[in-house]
């Protein structure tokens, strides 16, 4: 039930189109400053690959179950082409909180980028604990990625969680925004 109650809540805010798609431009901003503060070596990076995504979900796992929703952009950065986007997670394992990510892929290969965009689908292995509010509290996470040519950041803005679960992931266009 509760995870039913937050499966709404990261959706991009605004009113528009436009709005909607400033909001996402700001959080990815945002997620960007914070990744380059903490890894300087991340800028070089987004700037020599093929493109990058930077996502904000909402996460929650309550005992055995896992979810999470959210919404992102994709960036290629040979064309400048923007990609809005949505992503859902569904998870198993042992887990009890709530948190606010943002998720940062860099992605150092033009068909596995591609196929990001276009088809979405990301499986993964998690393992995190986390104790956050703003800038106060402490974070560790570590994400498995099962694919090569392709860095993964995450970034805890704000929760409290204790976790292990092996989730999949599905990430698809968002064609209220295009």
């Amino acid at each position: 039930m509760m995870m039913a109650l937050f499966s709404g809540c990261a959706t991009a805010q605004g009113e528009t189109a436009e709005e909607k798609r400033a909001y996402v431009h700001n959080m990815k901003r945002e997620a960007l400053t914070s990744l380059f503060a903490e890894n300087a070596a991340a800028k070089e990076s987004i700037k020599s690959s093929e493109g990058y995504a930077v996502f904000s979900n909402i996460n929650i796992k309550i005992f055995a179950l896992g979810s999470g929703n959210g919404f992102g952009i994709a960036v290629d950065n040979k064309s400048g082409a923007e990609t809005f986007m949505r992503m859902a997670e569904v998870g198993v394992g042992l887990g009890l909180g709530a948190k606010d990510i943002r998720t940062i892929f860099i992605f150092h290969d033009r068909d596995k980028f591609h196929q990001f965009v276009e088809e979405g689908w990301s499986f993964g292995a998690e393992a995190a604990a986390a104790a956050k509010s703003d800038d106060k509290g402490a974070a560790a996470e570590s994400e498995a990625s099962f694919v090569e040519g392709i860095e993964v950041y995450q970034l805890t803005d704000a929760g409290l969680m204790a976790s292990a679960m092996v989730s999949g992931t599905k990430y698809w266009k968002d064609e209220d925004l295009h």
